[in-house]
């Protein structure tokens, strides 16, 4: 108890407490955000990571913090906490810098796509390839109804949702990936299929307006895997269907920069943790075993 009361008993560590239960940060990220030395951010997140409050997760060389949920007392006194949070006398700017950080993330994830749309597909099978999982995401897919793809990419899953739903619906950030979509469907003959310029976070589509949606390698490039599936929840219909397919924990870090990858892959629990928060159920989920030379797959299920 004494322990958890001294490490929330400085205002900079509740402003970090504030920003964290926002989303997961580096130290970096939280030293700009901040405009404090990386050693000053680094004790702070160690006091309240000893108590209890934060907890970390590393992915190669990166670590990134977040509220957990190890500590029974702070998570009585957390809804209490939450509303003083919200009067501290930097709140304002601390959103607004969070804000920024979450868009120079989306921001140099859309400049990569945009640069590497008519390479993409031969660069991730060359660079991380995967064992082949797409007949087993698609199968529970229901005939004749109405099915969105978040992150379609050059569209390569395209055909074979269209013999699934009545209606298709193709959903990206990069203007130039939607293109070689767009070339992908003329050169199969394909019509009906509407694909719309639109952020993971902020899908175009109205309330509970889809049956089915599908996330095909996309929640690893996400700045906020969290957010994004709370936005897939607000378009699916009640007991509508979640089909994901995401790369499992690896630690190829070079993926970063090569790839555009946010996450190292996921660990199935953080993944399931995830899913609960944003509103899911019946969650079911495999994990496809690679073969050499190439990375585990884990495939969702979930209303």
């Amino acid at each position: 108890m004494l322990d958890l009361l001294k490490s929330l008993s400085d205002p900079c560590r509740l402003r970090l407490v504030a920003v964290l239960l926002r989303g997961e940060f580096t130290v970096q990220e939280l030293t700009r955000m901040f405009d404090m030395g990386q050693s000053r951010i680094s004790r702070h997140l160690k006091i309240l990571t000893e108590a209890g409050v934060l907890i970390v997760k590393r992915q190669g060389t990166w670590s990134y913090y977040r509220v957990g949920d190890g500590n029974t007392l702070f998570n009585a006194m957390l809804p209490a906490l939450e509303l003083g949070l919200e009067q501290l006398p930097h709140r304002e700017n601390d959103m607004a810098s969070l804000a920024q950080v979450l868009e120079e993330r989306r921001r140099r994830s859309l400049e990569f796509f945009d640069r590497h749309a008519r390479q993409w597909d031969d660069l991730c099978r060359s660079l991380l390839p995967v064992p082949d999982y797409l007949g087993q995401l698609v199968a529970p897919i229901p005939e004749g109804i109405g099915v969105l793809e978040v992150g379609v990419g050059t569209g390569g899953l395209l055909p074979a949702l269209a013999d699934k739903g009545r209606k298709v619906i193709g959903v990206d950030h990069s203007p130039a990936m939607l293109e070689e979509a767009r070339r992908r469907l003329v050169a199969a003959g394909l019509d009906g299929i509407e694909l719309r310029l639109g952020e993971m976070t902020h899908l175009p589509l109205p309330n509970e307006s889809v049956d089915c949606v599908v996330a095909n390698m996309v929640l690893h490039h996400a700045a906020d895997p969290l957010a994004v599936l709370r936005e897939i929840r607000r378009v699916l219909t009640p007991e509508g269907l979640l089909l994901l397919a995401d790369l499992a924990r690896h630690e190829r870090e070079w993926v970063r920069d090569q790839l555009a990858d946010q996450w190292l892959g996921f660990e199935e629990d953080e993944l399931r943790e995830w899913l609960r928060t944003a509103g899911f159920e019946a969650i079911k989920m495999e994990r496809i075993a690679a073969a050499a030379g190439r990375e585990g797959v884990l495939l969702v299920r979930a209303r």
